[in-house]
């Protein structure tokens, strides 16, 4: 499906949810509180994993065609993913994990071709695919520090839209068989635009939807939709008709390519 964002909005979608990661993270009392939305990780944790997200892709956007990523165990091109426990020395480190990700995306361009894990999916495998996707992975993450410092903001509503249709056709699409009766499943968004994930023994693949009943559907504000995609929300919190249990179908669904 075609996606909603030019490059350029995408490099600023990265840089505006990092900095808004970052000044969550810069209100929070105490850096070894846990996320509620992702209870294995203190804040600490969650300001190193973005970081280490960034300069990983940052080494493969870099790197160019490849067989694999670029990231050496523990390590990228730039040295130790580990980053500094004290809080300003932990943010600068976030910044210039964020800068690493941003010139070697401005450097490439959207067209070069890279490595990435979502190769059997609708997703090209380039520059700008990673782009995209950080957005999300910045956009999900500031929901996570946000709420574990106060009240998360709402997404920000192109990164929402965008995020919805990245979800299904880089997470989801996929040629590898689906193990259950096909299926269909219709993404509403209240802002005016809808998704169909079709399953079945050929994989998933994304359209629109049509006339035709789903096997079920859900309905929400954009933002609302990637938050449970992402697991940060619950489908129950959305307007669902059809077979609910299709939906712990396919997040339970681990595909083999």
């Amino acid at each position: 499906m075609a996606k909603t964002l030019e490059f350029p909005d995408l490099l600023r979608l990265i840089e505006e949810r990092s900095d808004a990661f970052r000044a969550a993270v810069a209100s929070a009392a105490d850096l070894g509180v846990r996320v509620p939305s992702c209870p294995d990780w203190t804040l600490f944790d969650l300001v190193q994993h973005l970081g280490g997200v960034h300069r990983s892709w940052a080494a493969n956007v870099a790197a160019g065609p490849a067989d694999g990523p670029a990231l050496q165990r523990g390590t990228t091109w730039e040295g130790p993913l580990a980053a500094p426990r004290e809080r300003e020395a932990l943010l600068t480190w976030s910044a210039e994990s964020t800068q690493l990700l941003l010139n070697a995306l401005r450097e490439a361009g959207p067209d070069r071709g890279c490595w990435t894990w979502w190769g059997a999916s609708e997703s090209p495998q380039t520059s700008g695919a990673v782009a995209r996707h950080q957005v999300q992975e910045a956009t999900v993450h500031t929901y996570d520090a946000q709420l574990t410092v106060g009240t998360p903001s709402p997404l920000p509503t192109d990164a929402a839209f965008d995020g919805v249709d990245e979800f299904l056709t880089t997470c989801c699409a996929t040629t590898s068989p689906w193990p259950h009766p096909p299926a269909t499943i219709d993404f509403h968004a209240t802002e005016g635009r809808s998704w169909r994930l079709s399953l079945s023994p050929t994989g998933a693949a994304t359209s629109t939807p049509t006339p035709s009943t789903p096997t079920a559907s859900a309905r929400g504000a954009a933002g609302e939709l990637v938050l449970t995609l992402y697991g940060r929300m619950s489908v129950d919190s959305l307007e669902v008709s059809g077979d609910r249990g299709v939906f712990d179908l396919l997040e339970a669904w681990e595909p083999e390519d």
